[in-house]
């Protein structure tokens, strides 16, 4: 199945929790858990997204490289400035997924458009 989703004017957590369900055919009668179904997500409008409050500056985006002191904190406006609203909802999706080896694949059912 094929979706598309208009990011716009969409609070950034609430959009990225209902592509996350849609990834995971949650909706579908067929959904099994240790299966990845042929479900494509893509979203539209991705720089229209809303990020309510002072999360733009007081909120941490946090990558980290897997070597000793590699951890890297950076405010979501520096994140949005150098590789824009793609990662944010990508970051966002990533962690509302189940956490084993289909997360990968289910990440990659995932286009963004800005």
């Amino acid at each position: 199945m094929n979706y598309t989703i208009d990011a716009t004017d969409k609070v950034l957590g609430r959009l990225a929790s209902e592509v996350a369900a849609l990834l995971n055919a949650k909706n579908s009668i067929h959904f099994v858990k240790n299966r990845v179904s042929d479900v494509t997500v893509k979203v539209t409008n991705a720089r229209k997204i809303k990020v309510t409050g002072n999360k733009m500056k007081e909120s941490v985006h946090k990558s980290y490289s897997g070597f000793p002191g590699g951890l890297k904190e950076m405010p979501l406006s520096y994140v949005v400035e150098k590789k824009g609203y793609t990662e944010l909802l990508t970051h966002a999706v990533r962690g509302m997924l189940p956490k084993n080896k289909l997360q990968d694949i289910r990440m990659k059912n995932l286009t963004i458009e800005e």
